[in-house]
């Protein structure tokens, strides 16, 4: 069984959230939205803490990006806009990324650098960051991979 499954199948093989609701069973499960913002020194990707366990905790998944599952009969970009405005009051334009997997899917989305982050009630903090230090403080590696991936794409096609 993957990460993806472990993380939203709870004991009834049933699949949920971390607060019960229903995920969509068949793929993709959800997505990962990579916000980030250009600063004087690059790119800052943004990151949230879960508060489920408190805010000092720093174990597996308390630092990701906005991310969620998706739920039944809605669709991965309804998802991803959902997830994206639940967990930071964001709207932004949103691009598919080919980063992803056929059961997780990645987003990107450039966010103004004046824009204000609106916490959801699951998420204690959050912290902008160069992609090495945001993709060192998402545990398990999974957790930051989409960061880098994405960061290397935007260098990619930075203009000379």
């Amino acid at each position: 069984m993957n990460a993806v499954k472990q993380r939203i199948m709870n004991d009834s093989d049933e699949f949920t959230t971390w607060d019960g609701k229903a995920v969509a069973s068949e793929p993709p499960h959800g997505a990962s939205i990579i916000v980030y913002r250009k600063s004087g020194q690059g790119h800052e990707f943004l990151i949230l803490h879960r508060g489920q366990q408190g805010p000092d905790f720093s174990g597996d998944w308390a630092w990701t990006p906005p991310s969620g599952a998706r739920y039944p009969g809605e669709s991965i970009e309804e998802c991803a806009r959902r997830e994206l405005r639940e967990e930071t009051g964001f709207s932004l334009p949103m691009r598919r990324t080919e980063l992803g997997s056929l059961e997780w899917v990645i987003y990107m989305a450039e966010c103004p650098p004046s824009a204000q982050v609106d916490l959801s009630e699951e998420h204690d903090r959050y912290e902008w960051l160069p992609a090495a230090e945001a993709v060192a403080r998402c545990r398990p590696r999974v957790a930051g991979n989409s960061i880098e991936a994405v960061a290397g794409k935007l260098a990619a096609t930075r203009p000379s």
